[in-house]
């Protein structure tokens, strides 16, 4: 299933690259790619919503949902196969899922665009361009560097031609600098989310991979918690380092144990499944999650006592 096209000199690239890196280079590749990875990017995020800048947090948040559905549209509309689908010169040096096949579409994917490219250019370049004035000049290269170094880890372990880490940097150094800039009054918020997730929607029609179906229920679960939290909620950001540690550790430990829970009652062949039963259950499952740690947690705030 899915398109098979390129440029020559992007397997000859990538061959020559992963040829010369070594199990060192791997090791370095796979710890960029790891600075992409859901947990990471969740942790960071969740640092700026619970702690640092909600407000912030709720702007460049709506950017990512944006861009996680997005890219995943995009990817079922190109269907363009993984590197090492075709070629037997790229060898999967890290899958998408290590639990499932790596030929398996439904589970690794399709490769364009880059989802680690377009999700860490749009939280390390959106913050960049949030608080530029304040960064100092080592903090400022790093935030423009990781990114980068995250995209071209995604070709060095096989899992991406450059065109797709190219388009997916392009992608969310768009939504970052461009999308928080719309700013509607808070109560005309809810309208432009339901348009959005409606538009989105539109992807269960074709969309026939995971990733799709995890970040429309992402979507969903944030859409419904902003308006909760704002309305039943309406916690305060915290400096001091006690109540940020409480509620990152705290807030993490829910987050990783909900997902868990929440796969307890269903078979694990029937989830790795690519059926519309599975791809509801997915969705659902995300939305709640997301919905818990942004809407419901924050309640919890003001009854976690550090002294």
């Amino acid at each position: 299933m899915g398109n098979t096209f390129y440029f020559e000199f992007e397997i000859t690239l990538m061959e020559w690259i992963q040829n010369m890196i070594g199990t060192i280079g791997v090791q370095i590749a796979s710890l960029f790619t790891m600075l992409g990875e859901e947990v990471i990017l969740v942790g960071i995020l969740a640092f700026l919503y619970w702690c640092y800048d909600k407000e912030f947090a709720k702007s460049i948040g709506v950017g990512i949902v944006i861009g996680l559905v997005g890219n995943a549209v995009l990817k079922n509309l190109v269907l363009r196969r993984r590197p090492y689908f075709d070629s037997d010169r790229i060898k999967c040096l890290k899958p998408v899922h290590a639990e499932s096949d790596i030929y398996d579409v439904a589970a690794q994917g399709f490769s364009f665009p880059s989802g680690h490219s377009t999700n860490s250019a749009m939280i390390f370049w959106g913050l960049l361009h949030r608080t530029y004035k304040k960064h100092e000049k080592l903090i400022r290269t790093i935030l423009i560097l990781l990114p980068i170094g995250i995209g071209i880890s995604r070709v060095v372990l096989g899992v991406h031609y450059p065109t797709d880490v190219i388009v997916g940097w392009i992608m969310g150094g768009i939504i970052a600098f461009f999308f928080p800039c719309i700013k509607p009054k808070k109560e005309n918020r809810w309208k432009l989310h339901l348009i959005i997730f409606l538009i989105s929607l539109t992807g269960v029609l074709f969309c026939k991979t995971f990733d799709y179906y995890t970040s429309l229920g992402v979507m969903a679960g944030f859409f419904i918690a902003i308006p909760f939290e704002e309305r039943f909620v309406n916690f305060k950001n915290t400096r001091e380092p006690i109540r940020i540690i409480f509620r990152l550790v705290i807030g993490m430990g829910l987050y990783i144990a909900l997902n868990t829970l929440l796969k307890l009652p269903f078979d694990t062949a029937f989830l790795a499944t690519p059926s519309a039963a599975s791809f509801l259950i997915r969705t659902l499952r995300y939305a709640l999650v997301t919905f818990m740690v942004i809407g419901v947690y924050p309640m919890s705030f003001g009854r976690i006592k550090t002294k």
